[in-house]
């Protein structure tokens, strides 16, 4: 359990995304440099990285991160720096990518916890009723 202000929270997502055209131009120090980038992102936002891997065309990032902070716009903030700061330190992949997107506009993401979405049901079913729904 991680707390804030005003929140305990236990929030996970399963973020995956992919380069624009699947192109498998994740490796070697593009590979590096973008971990590193996810990895400052995170650190910067509280967000605490549980594991990340890379593959030569597409990201698997698990990560968790407090509540205030959507999934769509962990993906937006991940998605949209690390292409700025790829491009700047790799010219020739803004070429490569015929001078578009670094990242696919798609990508997947779940939600994980301590829990199942079994167990929160039976906890709900099994409170008392409360007499100002009835």
């Amino acid at each position: 359990m991680k707390k804030s202000s005003s929140a305990v929270y236990n929030i996970n997502y399963h973020l995956v995304w992919c380069p624009k055209y699947r192109e498998g131009i994740l490796q070697g120090e593009v590979a590096t440099f973008v971990s590193q980038c996810i990895e400052t992102i995170a650190a910067t936002k509280s967000w605490e990285i549980i594991e990340l891997r890379i593959m030569s065309d597409h990201i698997h990032l698990f990560i968790s991160c407090p509540p205030f902070d959507s999934p769509t716009s962990i993906i937006k903030i991940l998605k949209g720096t690390t292409a700025l700061r790829v491009f700047k330190r790799f010219p020739e992949l803004h070429q490569r990518l015929r001078k578009g997107n670094l990242w696919s506009p798609s990508y997947y993401v779940g939600t994980a916890g301590h829990v199942s979405a079994q167990t929160i049901q039976r906890y709900i079913q099994e409170q008392g009723s409360d007499s100002s729904t009835e």
